[in-house]
């Protein structure tokens, strides 16, 4: 019994001693300025209990209502910053970019990942390997296709699909992940799959399940407290067994692409990078590496995959919700487009109404809310308050998508938020779904591409009808702790 209270004792003077060294650092840190204000918090623990992270949205928001657009909220012992509204956004990541410029550390990337790819890391890395993808994707021009046709390839298989299951509901989310999918598999592999391929099947339900997990109050918790969840069980550990497989499957089409590559002809992103890897072999510091390939390779499918169609989903849950506002995008299709081609984005001009309808879906649906974290490279002040630092940052997206400063009814679907009084498509600063400032979200204009021609495809194709009528059809988010979905549902498609 003494042994085991010497072991108690020895504990709490470990806890005491690591508080009592915290404070210090912190108080000799902050007495050049004052904090962003929040809630009090608890020693070591911070705001945890007071936060419900199945909605941590949701709590970021009375954060933000309370102590103003710049606050503070402790998760664990780590204070992270809250912007909220769009002018905070930006005078944080545009004019003060060199400083807010870093990617902030999520746990369980960190984990994954260890700081390799273009979404996770910072510094130099970040720079090559963000300059490289954006060189290569804007310069899709390899093989036999533009980036263009291929996405519109795949827009003509969804149709063919959704044909077979004309006059029965159904429910789009798996189709539109297999289409949207395919689209990044032809970019970074080269080839798009069978909707009905095995091994595609299993890459798409790894994903998947990876997403959700992510996005998960359990996988907030981790990001909290990672030093202790990573000892606990749970679905962390799942996660880390998904990656391991997702691995094996990226590096066997690396390995294939080793193979059979042309460095003359290069077929898709893999080759391009491999190219690149044979180009720096003798740097000892190349970033250009099977790490970062890998990382990237992931980083691509996630971002290019999972928001671009659930937002797709929701436009059509939407729009199943507003027939008037379907009827009217789909005249202005026939108008320009007809039914004897396909839609281009060179439509998109030619389609102001089209066009608003894509955007007010984009900033309805919401689905990265609150964005990923930032981390300041130095101290700074900011709207009179001391960031120092490292601190993570989180921009509260959802809150500049909604800010009544430049939405009229920032919580109802309007397409009138982006016309002016004359009634032309404008430019609203504030639509910042991909994010602002230089670390804007790599894959935007695809998704941009994606998300216009997959809907104009299926609504020049087909006329949407629910079994619900339309009042009863519910086009308000489903939250997790870190996302937005549409709530599930089925529909049928008529062939016009």
């Amino acid at each position: 019994m003494m042994i085991e209270a010497l072991g108690v004792g020895l504990l709490l003077l470990i806890l005491c001693i690591t508080l009592l060294v915290t404070l210090v650092i912190w108080g000799k840190r902050h007495s050049s300025g004052i904090l962003p204000p929040g809630p009090t918090p608890l020693p070591l623990l911070g705001n945890a209990l007071q936060l419900d992270f199945k909605c941590l949205i949701k709590e970021f928001k009375k954060i933000s209502s309370r102590y103003g657009p710049v606050s503070m909220v402790y998760l664990g012992p780590k204070p992270v910053v809250i912007l909220n509204g769009y002018e905070a956004v930006r005078e944080a990541f545009v004019e003060n970019w060199d400083v807010f410029g870093d990617r902030g550390i999520l746990a369980l990337g960190e984990e994954i990942f260890k700081g390799h790819g273009v979404l996770f890391s910072n510094g130099e890395r970040w720079k090559q390997i963000r300059r490289f993808s954006l060189s290569t994707l804007r310069n899709f021009g390899m093989g036999k296709r533009s980036l263009e046709e291929q996405v519109l390839e795949e827009a003509r298989c969804l149709g063919e699909e959704f044909q077979k299951n004309k006059d029965v509901p159904f429910d789009p989310a798996y189709l539109l992940n297999l289409a949207v999918s395919n689209v990044i598999c032809s970019i970074v592999f080269g080839e798009r799959f069978d909707y009905d391929d095995d091994n595609f099947l299993s890459l798409l339900a790894l994903l998947r399940e990876s997403f959700q997990i992510l996005t998960s109050p359990w996988g907030q918790a981790y990001g909290v407290f990672p030093s202790l969840f990573k000892h606990l069980p749970g679905s962390h550990n799942k996660l880390f067994r998904n990656f391991k497989k997702l691995r094996e499957f990226v590096m066997e089409k690396v390995k294939a692409h080793e193979e059979s590559f042309d460095v003359n002809c290069p077929r898709d992103y893999i080759d391009c990078f491999l190219i690149k890897m044979s180009e720096e072999k003798d740097n000892p510091n190349t970033e250009f590496n099977y790490e970062n390939l890998f990382a990237t390779l992931i980083h691509l499918f996630f971002g290019g995959t999972e928001t671009s169609a659930t937002t797709i989903k929701y436009g059509i849950l939407i729009l199943l919700r507003f027939p008037h506002i379907a009827k009217r995008v789909q005249e202005e299709i026939d108008h320009v487009v007809g039914q004897s081609r396909c839609p281009s984005m060179e439509d998109r001009n030619k389609m102001p109404y089209t066009d608003a309808v894509i955007h007010e879906i984009q900033r309805f649906a919401d689905i990265v809310p609150l964005g990923l974290p930032r981390s300041t490279t130095k101290d700074i002040i900011l709207r009179g308050y001391l960031i120092p630092k490292g601190t993570s940052v989180f921009p509260m997206l959802t809150t500049a998508l909604k800010d009544p400063k430049f939405f009229k009814n920032p919580e109802e679907f309007d397409p009138n938020h982006f016309f002016d009084d004359s009634g032309s498509i404008k430019k609203n600063d504030a639509f910042i779904p991909f994010s602002i400032g230089k670390r804007v979200c790599l894959g935007e204009s695809l998704a941009r591409m994606e998300i216009f021609l997959f809907i104009t495809s299926i609504l020049q194709k087909f006329n949407l009808q629910s079994q619900l009528s339309t009042e009863e059809i519910d086009i308000s988010p489903l939250r997790t702790s870190a996302a937005n979905f549409p709530r599930t549902y089925t529909f049928f498609v008529v062939q016009r």
